[in-house]
């Protein structure tokens, strides 16, 4: 039976969208406390699909697909700009296509604003009349208000006209950023976008007895099974070594090895594929927030969406991204191989020197680098030791120098020294796994 929270979530669920939610009200409906209520509604906006906007209130907003994670709801404008809402706040869950500079003449301004748009302007209140007639929302810049018609008009339209103390360059800035930010979360593959789901998993109950065991075996080709209680939720896993050595009567409850360890939809798969490599694991369940069975993820799965992102470009570029791409390979030699890159002003601390976690992403990317050239396959970083780092300063040429100490067939012992016009400026010692890029 569901939990008062999980009925919470399903009725917040089931809301009609940009519907107004309060604590009180979730209270009222389902005769919870409000304590239970502010969690569980808490808990929805954690998962997306309820926004908080200040002096608006809570509502309920459509949740995102990942083809479209780069569109933003007004809603979400909102809470990026600390903007207020004069008008249309029945709009506030809708998604804007895109949005448009109010710099120019009225009518300019008129040929490139549509429907879905977001229009960026300061106190030209026939900008914003016109904008919201075309089924565009309204975004008056520089902290000015507009005239009680137009507010009137936002509500009959149900279209968002906002309010924001920023100028028109800093706002399109941070509409911008908070799209970037988007774009790169897309990149990354979670669980949820490559595991086999429920109907798909062959599963096992702690009632089962071991002969259902070698029957799903036979129809599956499996034999790893995520066992489940009476809730569905995941309570062991089996193996055909727990049942070797039992007769087929027992039941799967007394074989099973309990509390395994499992993985959530929004785990990333280069978590999931570490936990994998460090346990020694081939399969893991995928469970939700209250440990229910899923479905299932194997190692399988993992190496291919690993294979998949290294040859796929980031549309987005993290500091990481763009450090990998500017380190550059020098001449070789039998003994020696160097990479040399520029410390730019994006890649120091707050003293002008390169920072702690640029430093790591250098000797982390020349470590694999190198130890790839020698072992083909995916590698997991398991330890990195630092020695020591020295100051460097901006625009300095460093380079780095991996040596392998020690590489057998599934772990490899790397140093890094990194040396600055001729001096040691930093050392590392890493440990990794190797993981065989031939899938079965």
């Amino acid at each position: 039976m569901a939990t008062k929270h999980e009925q919470i979530l399903e009725y917040i669920d089931h809301l009609p969208i940009g519907e107004k939610i309060s604590v009180r009200q979730i209270a009222k409906a389902l005769n919870v406390s409000e304590g239970t209520a502010y969690r569980a509604i808490k808990d929805a906006e954690n998962k997306g699909y309820v926004s908080t906007i200040e002096r608006v209130g809570t509502i309920r907003i459509e949740s995102k697909k990942k083809n479209n994670i780069e569109k933003l709801t007004f809603a979400e404008i909102v809470n990026i700009i600390d903007g207020q809402v004069l008008g249309g706040k029945k709009g506030l869950h809708k998604t804007l296509t895109k949005f448009v500079i109010g710099a120019m003449k009225l009518e300019a301004m008129m040929k490139y604003t549509g429907a879905g748009n977001l229009l960026i302007v300061g106190n030209r209140t026939k900008a914003h009349e016109l904008a919201l007639r075309a089924g565009a929302a309204v975004l008056i810049t520089g902290g000015f208000d507009t005239e009680d018609e137009v507010k009137k008009l936002a509500d009959e339209l149900e279209l968002p006209i906002l309010t924001t103390s920023y100028d028109t360059f800093t706002v399109a800035t941070m509409i911008n950023r908070a799209i970037y930010d988007q774009l790169i979360k897309k990149e990354i593959i979670l669980v949820e976008d490559i595991f086999t789901p429920i109907d798909q998993t062959a599963y096992l109950t702690i009632h089962d007895q071991i002969s259902t065991w070698y029957e799903k075996n036979r129809i599956t080709s499996h034999s790893r099974f995520p066992v489940v209680d009476q809730g569905m939720k995941v309570v062991g896993m089996v193996t055909s070594k727990d049942i070797i050595e039992f007769d087929q009567h027992f039941t799967i409850e007394k074989v099973m090895t309990k509390n395994p360890i499992s993985v959530g939809l929004k785990t990333s798969v280069t978590s999931a594929a570490h936990m994998m490599i460090w346990e020694g694991i081939e399969v893991l369940p995928v469970v939700d927030d209250y440990y229910r069975l899923f479905g299932i993820i194997s190692r399988q799965d993992v190496l291919k969406a690993l294979q998949m992102t290294q040859r796929q470009p980031q549309v987005g570029e993290t500091i990481d991204d763009i450090i990998t791409t500017q380190i550059e390979t020098a001449a070789e030699t039998a003994e020696r191989e160097s990479y040399f890159f520029e410390v730019t002003p994006q890649m120091t601390n707050p003293l002008g020197t390169i920072s702690y976690g640029v430093f790591t992403t250098l000797v982390y990317e020349a470590a694999t680098r190198k130890l790839k050239k020698q072992k083909k396959g995916d590698i997991v970083i398991e330890n990195m030791t630092i020695y020591f780092i020295k100051p460097v300063q901006i625009e300095s040429t460093i380079e780095v120098v991996p040596t392998i100490l020690e590489a057998g067939r599934k772990f490899g012992k790397i140093d890094v020294e990194v040396f600055n016009q001729g001096q040691l400026v930093g050392k590392a010692l890493l440990m990794c796994q190797l993981i065989d890029e031939s899938i079965s």
